[in-house]
């Protein structure tokens, strides 16, 4: 799973598989669904982010993480 975020448009992209979107869908005002062509939820799309979440602050409880990386822009 990998978080991008964009400031020039305010978005957060969450990537949840590293498959090709098919299909989108929103869900919510700004909050776009990605699939792939098996109908997967394969990404997240988050307009506005900052208004929506505290993006200072990334907090992982209880997760089965084999690796973890911080790529600094």
């Amino acid at each position: 799973m990998k978080f991008h975020y964009y400031p020039e448009t305010d978005s957060l992209y969450i990537d949840l598989a590293e498959r090709a979107s098919a299909d989108s869908r929103e869900v919510a005002p700004g909050v776009v669904l990605d699939f792939d062509e098996d109908g997967s939820l394969v990404g997240i799309d988050i307009d506005r982010a900052s208004k929506i979440a505290n993006l200072s602050r990334l907090e992982a409880q209880s997760l089965p993480v084999a690796s973890f990386s911080l790529a600094t822009a």
